[in-house]
């Protein structure tokens, strides 16, 4: 399951990285069971602002939870599942801290993408590189869509942010877009990039929903750099791992593979 050296130098050196097939096809139909299940219980907000970075709009959707794990089972379960316990790790090092989950749901035709930004305009994190940001497209995600970009090799500079007239409370900047890439991926697919690494989403213009999950890990040895001390989630890897235990009471490396079915059953 690990990555290939290739792979880390090409995330060291531009940033991010794709891995379009990561979650099988169970996996990402409890993925969008999931996503699903938190529409209709009416836990989404939409934070997209009519321009004033206050007022919601009543035409435009930018749907977010935020943090994601208290709503969610499969969620706290998500980042113990062994291909992102090894993948993360062979990003940042050994010593993992779950920092913060979230999904944000772009509803069909009126969806509005999230702004470019780093999100280390929040994090504040000495090393950029030593945070990782997981993003995993529940939905096919392609340009129409309003999928990821990402900008390369930009994790270095830092940008001045300002706030985002149209949500309300996020920042962002106005960077040249010429370089972007855009992540086109399958449902289940999931990109990587580095807490300095520019990105953002665009409108969704099609006729169905998009979600993604976005997860955020960082080496241990930054957490006190970062301005979000709190919450964090549970220590991934390393001595104090304890399967998440120490932040939900009980262990959850062991019940993805449970939850996946637990959820593939209410639509079977």
């Amino acid at each position: 399951m690990a990555l290939s050296t290739d792979q880390v130098r090409q995330f060291r050196e531009f940033g991010f990285l794709a891995v379009p097939e990561f979650f099988s096809d169970r996996e990402v139909k409890a993925l969008q069971a999931e996503v699903e299940r938190l529409n209709r219980d009416d836990v989404f907000r939409n934070v997209a602002t009519e321009g004033d970075g206050k007022t919601e709009s009543t035409s435009r959707q930018n749907l977010q939870i935020v943090p994601l794990h208290p709503h969610s089972d499969l969620v706290k379960a998500l980042p113990f599942h062994p291909k992102v316990t090894e993948y993360v790790t062979d990003l940042i090092g050994d010593r993992v801290v779950v920092h913060l989950d979230q999904v944000f749901l772009k509803p069909a035709r009126t969806a509005l993408g999230t702004g470019w930004h780093q999100d280390n305009a929040y994090f504040r994190v000495k090393d950029p590189l030593k945070g990782t940001a997981m993003w995993i497209a529940v939905h096919e995600a392609n340009a129409a869509n309003g999928t990821l970009r990402v900008l390369p090799s930009m994790m270095d500079k830092e940008i001045a942010h300002e706030r985002d007239p149209y949500s309300d409370h996020h920042v962002r900047i106005y960077p040249d877009e010429k370089k972007a890439v855009s992540m086109e991926l399958p449902a289940g697919g999931v990109a990587f990039f580095c807490y300095g690494t520019p990105h953002a989403t665009g409108d969704n213009t099609t006729n169905e929903d998009r979600a993604g999950l976005a997860f955020h890990f960082l080496h241990e040895d930054h957490v006190n750099d970062s301005l979000r001390i709190n919450p964090f989630g549970p220590t991934l890897t390393g001595p104090r791992a304890a399967g998440g235990k120490e932040k939900y009471g009980t262990r959850v490396d062991g019940i993805w593979d449970d939850e996946v079915e637990k959820l593939l059953a209410t639509i079977n």
